[in-house]
């Protein structure tokens, strides 16, 4: 049976109960995956190490992630994706409780080791299952909604977490998430049907993508944004601190606002993204270059910082749908695997980038790190327009 057949009639309001409770799954696991962004100087300040080495937490459960997304999708290929979800959420609940109560550095960064198995997991699992929720007729429409909940957890997880770190330190953050992760387990066990596996994903398949020339063009466009994108995001609340001279709660608003633009440009991309991929995706790296590289002469500021946020979180809205777009067109006999690859390449670059920011932020400044990454989305840009060029 196809995945995008239903599992048996249901009705229609508790197919969208069950795609709102995968949204808020992923949601949650999203905002655990980048809160450290907002509370970096309050964590590092706690343990008493720098920018840089707090970064690791930002590093570390994507460098798992990427290894989780194939691993857990094969080896669990033909249990029940029921089960496996709410597994996984019942995971993410611990990772939060560990991280709040860690007693030092290392212990923080097992429970992100958590959060990385969490991603893999959830996130290649949950993404596809729309077809076996909804109608037909609705699978593109609640997919989207699935997705939504990337640039949600940058509007609405991180300042939220930063304002609450801000208020009651940044273990309540973790511990608020950890709530949440159960309310969510609660509602997938309520609200979700069996899913039996229907469709087993094999070693064979995940090679077959990888093989096709779009892959390896989406693999590298992939690459450069997402070094560039959070080579520099993870330090942005050091730069609006240090360099713009904004005191906490202002970060959170700056936060917020990149986060809004972030959702606006998600939908945007959705619907160029069917028609103008190229361009749509070439055109946010684009902006996340001018943006981070403007960031150093015009975000002393307040007034600089803000404008230049707001664009690069509308840029930044755009690559996730636009990368899973890339792989799917690669290969769209094989959704799947696929999605398997989106999310295992993503995250290993998103780890890097965060790893090779903390070096850069250490040995020069928050600054430096902003440049480097305007110029490696500048590459991304001119090598996208160049490989995809009308033969």
């Amino acid at each position: 049976m196809s995945t995008t057949t239903l599992v048996r009639p249901r009705p229609p309001l508790r197919g969208r109960l069950s795609i709102a409770s995968l949204t808020l799954g992923i949601f949650a696991i999203v905002t655990s995956e980048i809160l450290p962004i907002g509370l970096l100087p309050a964590i590092g300040a706690d343990f008493g190490v720098s920018d840089g080495i707090t970064g690791l937490a930002m590093a570390l459960p994507g460098v798992v992630a990427a290894v989780a997304a194939p691993a857990v999708t094969l080896t669990t290929a033909r249990l029940d994706r029921r089960v496996m979800l709410c597994v996984l959420m019942a995971v993410l609940a611990v990772a939060d409780v560990l991280a709040a109560a860690a007693t030092s550095y290392w212990v923080l960064l097992v429970s992100r080791v958590l959060v990385g198995l969490t991603i893999g997991g959830f996130w290649s699992i949950g993404a596809g299952l729309a077809g076996r929720l909804v109608p037909p007729r609705a699978v593109g429409a609640a997919t989207a909604v699935i997705f939504s909940a990337v640039p949600l957890g940058s509007v609405l997880g991180v300042p939220a977490g930063t304002f609450i770190g801000d208020l009651a330190g940044w273990r309540t953050a973790f511990l608020v998430l950890a709530v949440l992760a159960i309310a969510v387990l609660a509602a997938l066990l309520m609200l979700l049907p069996p899913l039996p596996a229907h469709q087993v994903t094999s070693p064979r398949a995940l090679l077959g993508v990888l093989r096709t020339r779009g892959a390896a063009i989406a693999l590298l466009s992939t690459f450069l944004i997402v070094v560039a994108h959070f080579g520099t995001y993870t330090y942005a609340t050091p730069f609006l601190q240090n360099v713009t001279g904004l005191p906490p709660a202002a970060v959170s608003a700056v936060l917020l606002a990149y986060g809004i633009a972030g959702v606006i440009g998600n939908f945007l991309a959705g619907r160029a993204a069917a028609t103008r991929l190229r361009a749509a995706f070439a055109t946010s790296g684009c902006l996340i270059a001018a943006a981070t590289l403007l960031l150093p002469s015009i975000g002393g500021t307040a007034g600089g910082a803000v404008v230049l946020l707001m664009v690069w979180g509308l840029a930044y809205g755009a690559v996730p749908v636009c990368s899973q777009a890339s792989f799917g067109t690669a290969a769209p006999h094989a959704p799947e695997a696929t999605t398997v690859v989106f999310t295992s390449s993503f995250q290993a670059t998103f780890a890097l980038g965060a790893f090779l920011g903390g070096r850069v932020v250490d040995a020069f400044s928050v600054s430096t790190v902003m440049i480097c990454g305007g110029l490696t989305a500048l590459l991304m840009a001119a090598s996208l327009w160049s490989l995809t060029k009308p033969r």
